[in-house]
């Protein structure tokens, strides 16, 4: 399934800041309608409203929060693109005093919100003619590092509500694209120690309008994203994105 995101409506979590903003930059650039920056406080996207005007309308969305999520489906009930780009990082490895606090919280956020924001939007989508949703997931989704071993659990269990989300919504025309970007320039980059290595924010956005407008199901946007992505890809083409029959056997 291909998509092209002129005329259409975008909404992305986490829109103020960092990759978000990014793809909202992005999805104007394009020539999308109308973007729904979904912010959990609506005074926080007042710079993005002065500079793009009506195109921008902010809405509330917690993603920790499922009825702050639900009333935002219901308020956007036009939109045809979901970002599900907004997510926590704590820095713990498997033995911290903290590891299982850090997870729990981790969870609730990557995972446990993205899969409010599918159950949410999903039937929105379809009643818009399927449109796409897209998972921010991480180069950690299929690597490990021990520095932050619980954001990397929360990213893998993410990845695979993601490719659960690729099947399920098949049927009723939703392209879901799964993001994995490696170290990028964002405050939470910054608080990793990414440093000026890391990749731009504007890859990742371009990664996924790219991906939508070419029917794939996983962006790698940046060097150390690709060079995993190409030794990822081969298991990714022939299992992940396989058409698998289940079986209990």
């Amino acid at each position: 399934m291909t998509f092209d995101i002129k005329n259409k409506t975008v909404l992305i979590t986490g829109a103020n800041r960092g990759i978000g903003k990014a793809i909202l930059e992005e999805a104007i650039t394009r020539g999308a309608s109308k973007v729904y920056a979904a912010v959990r406080d609506i005074d926080s996207a007042a710079p993005l409203v002065e500079k793009h005007g009506d195109r921008v309308v902010p809405i509330r969305i917690d993603v920790d929060d499922a009825a702050s999520i639900k009333s935002a489906a219901e308020e956007a009930s036009d939109v045809d693109v979901v970002v599900n780009n907004a997510g926590v990082m704590k820095f713990a490895n498997a033995i911290s005093d903290d590891a299982i606090e850090a997870l729990q919280f981790e969870m609730n956020v990557n995972v446990y919100g993205l899969m409010r924001m599918a159950q949410a939007f999903a039937p929105t989508l379809k009643s818009n003619r399927g449109g796409a949703f897209v998972q921010l997931n991480s180069v950690a989704s299929v690597k490990t590092f021990s520095d932050f071993a619980t954001y990397c659990a929360s990213k893998a269990a993410s990845y695979a509500i993601t490719q659960g989300l690729r099947d399920s919504l098949r049927d009723q025309g939703t392209h879901v694209l799964s993001v994995h970007p490696g170290p990028i320039q964002t405050d939470m980059g910054d608080a990793a120690g990414f440093g000026d290595s890391a990749g731009s924010p504007v890859d990742v956005a371009k990664a996924i309008f790219d991906g939508i407008a070419n029917g794939n199901f996983h962006a790698w946007p940046d060097e150390v994203a690709q060079q995993i992505g190409s030794a990822y890809q081969s298991f990714a083409e022939n299992v992940v994105e396989a058409d698998m029959q289940e079986s209990l056997a």
